[in-house]
């Protein structure tokens, strides 16, 4: 009860503070961030409480369709907060505190799909390494969307607020990459530990998931080795990088909705 009343609670400050930065943009696109980030921690606080009380069930884990946007939506903001320490990134709360809004709500107003999980801590363990990847990479999906944008933006020699706000299109770039590599690194990690610590993926239903995600690396591997060889950049980043969230997508959210709304 607690847990749901917190989460509402973590709603109506992300909404505050999307008000709020949407004014502040409008008026300043170089605005002092100081209370815009001190909104996204109370929300993000808050956000984290409702999430251990929505997956963590009479001893499990539930890992349910509807509720693990909410958890991913967390992990997103999570490292968008800490890395705009050193970084410009708070402009990028113009999109995830409504897709916060969304999936918070959207698990709270829904009943379990799944059934409630028990995992040992290994499996655990991956199952956490696995999340914050996934994040990793849709917020590098995400930071594409606005390298595309920029780069539109600056090659028809247009000006609007929201270019202005942004950090220089080089550095944007840079971001994405950092953003890759981070979430390659976990995705690699995340499959290995698959590897080892999942004894049966057919009896398991995860081969789906495992196809996909390691399409996903290899796709990844690919721009990866295309920037660091051939300076890959711009649009063609941009595909590749939607590449391989598509095939993260296809691969866990995909696979969720098949097994828990069409097979079951």
């Amino acid at each position: 009860m607690i847990g749901s009343v917190l989460g509402y609670v973590a709603i109506a400050v992300y909404l505050v503070g999307w008000v709020y930065h949407l004014a502040q943009v409008r008026h300043d696109p170089l605005f002092k961030n100081g209370v815009l980030q001190l909104t996204a921690i109370t929300a993000i606080g808050l956000h984290g409480i409702a999430i251990i009380n929505l997956l963590f069930v009479a001893g499990g884990l539930d890992l349910s369709l509807l509720k693990v946007p909410a958890l991913l939506a967390l992990v997103i903001n999570s490292v968008v907060c800490v890395s705009g320490v050193k970084k410009p990134l708070h402009n990028l709360y113009l999109f995830l505190f409504p897709i916060a809004i969304l999936s918070l709500l959207t698990a709270l107003l829904s009943s379990s799909s799944k059934p409630v999980l028990f995992m040992s801590i290994d499996i655990q363990a991956h199952v956490l390494i696995s999340v914050v990847a996934y994040s990793l990479l849709a917020i590098a999906a995400l930071q594409a969307l606005l390298v595309g944008y920029q780069d539109w933006q600056l090659k028809h020699k247009h000006q609007n607020q929201l270019m202005r706000a942004l950090p220089p299109l080089q550095t944007m770039e840079t971001l994405l990459f950092e953003l890759i590599w981070a979430g390659q690194i976990l995705l690699t990690l995340s499959l290995l530990s698959g590897f080892l610590f999942y004894e049966d993926f057919f009896a398991q239903k995860l081969v789906h998931k495992v196809v996909f995600s390691t399409t996903a690396w290899g796709v990844y591997s690919i721009l990866l080795w295309g920037r660091h060889f051939r300076g890959w950049r711009g649009i063609k980043a941009i595909r590749w990088t939607w590449a391989g969230f598509s095939a993260i997508l296809l691969g866990y959210i995909g696979s969720k909705f098949v097994l828990e709304f069409v097979l079951s």
